[in-house]
């Protein structure tokens, strides 16, 4: 390639990068400001987030953050990324945009970034994240989406977002719940704790029986835990009904153990049999334990 055709390629490149149109990194000839600024822009010439992982809004918590917008300013700015000269689209902090735009703000404090699509949902991600009122299920989409759409490991995505990687799994599993469950932990019916018992159960209708089991009976998570251990090992439940003794025998076996001034134990099945199974320490208490039988 000819001098003459590098220069003009060179001219060429120059004018894209310091086009008005397209300018993003290099010195903005135009007034407009740069990428790594912080600046204060018109509201309007954001655009909203394409790749925003959360779409609820409180409409009352936006009116209160509004009111608080418009006493006290935007104490945090928001964060975008620039498109070319005078087009910035939003990459975190829609809940702040959105609450200014209510109070009637004309410009907003921002802090312009360079990011392509991949890192544009990252960071978003990473954002919603750690938001305080995120429920379960909204951190586990999130975590899923950092897998499957920025290509992480489980162990990438809990340093990205400073959890352990067993916590990330953890929130990882709900998502193979069935969709009523789902619902139940993202409207607070159940907490992540009632999920995580009901994780162990592999049949379908089972989990959603005891959902509502769960719901209808107020259960804290401990009493989850053991219908779900119940309902794991249903062998368990019937060696339980098999000892079980009736009020009446109680003082029985009480009478017996104090006549024979040793420990008694009785075992009865659900059918009425059982056993009567008396301690002894040694052959001397023994033949006294006899010895008292032989004298009734």
């Amino acid at each position: 390639m000819s001098d003459k055709n590098r220069r003009a390629l060179g001219r060429g490149l120059d004018a894209i990068l310091q086009s008005p149109e397209t300018d993003i990194t290099s010195k903005d000839i135009s007034g407009d400001f740069v990428a790594g600024a912080i600046a204060e822009i018109d509201i309007n010439l954001i655009e909203t987030n394409p790749f925003q992982p959360r779409t609820e809004f409180d409409e009352t918590a936006l009116k209160e953050l509004a009111q608080s917008i418009k006493e006290q300013g935007v104490v945090q700015p928001v964060t975008v990324r620039k498109l070319g000269y005078n087009k910035y689209q939003l990459i975190s902090g829609e809940r702040r945009l959105r609450a200014s735009k209510m109070a009637g703000l004309a410009k907003i404090p921002v802090f312009i970034r360079v990011a392509n699509d991949e890192q544009m949902l990252e960071l978003a991600l990473i954002e919603n994240i750690h938001r305080e009122n995120l429920n379960a299920i909204e951190v586990a989409i999130s975590y899923q989406r950092l897998i499957d759409e920025c290509n992480m490991t489980q162990e990438e995505v809990s340093d990205k977002v400073g959890k352990s990687r067993s916590a990330v799994a953890n929130f990882l599993r709900l998502l193979k719940l069935p969709a009523e469950v789902q619902i139940a932990i993202r409207d607070g019916h159940i907490t992540m704790g009632h999920a995580r018992a009901l994780i162990n159960i592999t049949d379908k209708e089972q989990q959603l029986k005891l959902l509502q089991q769960i719901i209808e009976g107020e259960m804290n998570v401990r009493q989850t835990e053991e219908l779900a251990e119940k309902a794991k090992n249903p062998e368990a439940k019937e060696r339980k009904q098999t000892n079980f003794i009736p009020e009446h025998f109680k003082s029985k076996i009480k009478t017996l153990s104090q006549t024979l001034n040793t420990k008694v134990k009785v075992t009865r099945n659900v059918k009425g049999q059982g056993s009567v199974v008396i301690d002894f320490k040694d052959e001397a208490e023994f033949d006294r334990i006899m010895e008292l039988f032989n004298n009734k």
